[in-house]
């Protein structure tokens, strides 16, 4: 089935032929649905600290970075804009030349209102002769349009997400890259250094690069830090491979076999290449002006202190039981850890001989950490938090999306659709362990939550290969606590017009 061409393809990938034959398999097998327990939910779960636990998490956050730890903030930006704009594509390319639909409406009765409305009115001032008022009065809306979307203006349709204007201050507009940069500065610097890593694609790194050089030092002037700021790019060898309905190799005019991104997930391959005792992971487009920015970095403090301490008493109870100075009543302390602060229960515990569950304790003990922010469930998409069966049998908590439930399990979509809480992507991570050795990530994925979806290219069908979620089968096996935050620390922008929303103004 592989010429000798696809083998030169693959090896230039950095892809194993038995890597190739893996996913092929995984294309004819599918992946078999998650065994839910049930929706997490505060007091099964979700953790909802009240206003003095929120103060102590946050001492023991502050005492944390005071020993000169390194913290890194570590932020997916590889996306495109180009789906934030598809309205205005599509309008881009209607038969009629009025804002006719609510959401073209909207765009152009809030024009003013953008952070990019000054930069947008200067293109069109340089390449139309006239500015977006002077367009809109004699009814040339598609050239104030094309001037966001296409080349000869700002580019919006081509560039990520992270370097359009999004927020307005008296001093300049900003990107979300910025906002990122002053976030990293308020709760993640330590030794007066703040490490942010943003992972980008290819194409877009000059650009990111150059914005850096440009904004960085104001920042760090601002906050009264250092910046040390890096990228990466999502690597070719994890690309996944392309086939037909049938699940024959996909393969493009010349021949070649179609590889395309293998979505989020490729990213734990990124993140395990970060030197950091802990890393703080939220999504490029979910950042708020200043004004708004208090609640974020509160909370983000409280899960880093809620982190930081469970770390430190899993790492006091790894050295016990490596010290094998331990008696009955510890090992029953730290069972009462593992399942009621690490929210891992395993049914027949008590079956286990001792050294079986010594061999057991160190293994739940010993492996990253990840604190999650959950917000209240108010229909945004997204992935939701639940309680899961593993393969060791054991019954641990998750965040799933809906790909990985079986739809025909009425149960488990009830589960899915009426579950209070959802995944905003607001994670803070602990990837060392208590020896101070960085754990290799890619050994806690489970490799068999990856999930088939169907695409097209120029016009012919394909299914396209999905590996597990960065925060889904990616850290299934991670030690993972749920922590309610309040739904204002989630502002994500999915369309242009979300930036009309208050939280952005």
């Amino acid at each position: 089935m592989l010429s000798q061409q696809d083998l030169k393809q693959i090896a230039d990938k950095g892809i194993s032929q038995e890597k190739l034959e893996m996913q092929f398999k995984e294309f004819e097998t599918g992946f078999p649905f998650l065994k839910l327990e049930a929706a997490a939910s505060v007091g099964n779960g979700i953790i909802a600290p009240d206003a003095n636990q929120r103060a102590d998490y946050e001492k023991s956050w502050e005492a944390y970075k005071a020993e000169g730890r390194r913290i890194v903030k570590f932020v997916p930006a590889s996306g495109a804009a180009s789906r934030m704009f598809k309205d205005m594509f599509s309008f881009l390319s209607a038969d009629y030349d009025v804002p006719t639909t609510d959401f073209e409406k909207k765009y152009f009765d809030r024009i003013h209102d953008f952070a990019f409305f000054d930069a947008l009115n200067a293109k069109c001032e340089e390449n139309e002769g006239k500015g977006i008022d002077a367009l809109i009065s004699e009814g040339n809306y598609k050239a104030v349009v094309a001037n966001m979307l296409e080349s000869k203006g700002l580019n919006y349709g081509q560039l990520p997400k992270g370097l359009l204007l999004f927020h307005n201050y008296a001093d300049g507009a900003r990107t979300p890259m910025e906002e990122h940069l002053v976030e990293g500065a308020l709760y993640g610097a330590s030794n007066g250094v703040s490490n942010v890593h943003f992972t980008v694609s290819h194409e877009h790194l000059d650009l990111f690069k150059a914005m850096v050089s440009d904004k960085a030092d104001k920042y760090a002037s601002t906050y009264d830090i250092r910046y040390d700021i890096s990228f990466s790019e999502q690597k070719p060898s994890t690309d996944t491979v392309a086939v037909n309905p049938d699940n024959t190799p996909f393969r493009n005019a010349d021949g070649s076999l179609l590889f395309r991104p293998g979505g989020h997930g490729a990213l734990i391959e990124n993140l395990n290449e970060i030197d950091a005792d802990v890393v703080f992971i939220k999504n490029i487009d979910n950042v708020v002006p200043d004004r708004l920015k208090d609640e974020t970095v509160e909370y983000k403090q409280v899960l880093a202190g809620i982190l930081v301490q469970l770390q430190a008493k899993a790492f006091e109870y790894l050295r016990k039981l490596d010290s094998g100075c331990y008696n009955h009543d510890d090992i029953e302390e730290i069972i009462r850890f593992v399942q009621q602060k690490l929210c891992c229960r395993k049914a027949d515990i008590k079956e286990l001989e001792d050294a079986d569950l010594v061999i057991y304790l160190r293994h739940k003990l010993n492996r990253p950490m990840r604190v999650c922010g959950v917000v209240k469930n108010v229909g945004e998409p997204g992935g939701g938090p639940f309680l899961t069966y593993n393969a060791d049998g054991t019954v641990s908590l998750q965040i799933l999306e809906s790909s990985q439930i079986d739809k025909s399990n009425k149960q488990y979509m009830d589960m899915f659709t009426q579950g209070t809480h959802f995944n905003p992507v607001d994670l803070v991570c602990a990837i060392k362990d208590y020896e101070g050795n960085a754990f290799n990530l890619p050994d806690f994925v489970d490799k068999s939550t990856g999930f088939i979806s169907s695409k097209s290219k120029n016009g012919k069908e394909l299914k396209a290969l999905e590996l597990p979620g960065l925060w889904n089968g990616a850290m299934s096996d991670w030690s993972t606590v749920f922590v309610e935050v309040p739904l204002g620390t989630f502002n994500p922008v999915k369309t242009v017009n979300d930036l009309l929303r208050d939280q952005h103004q």
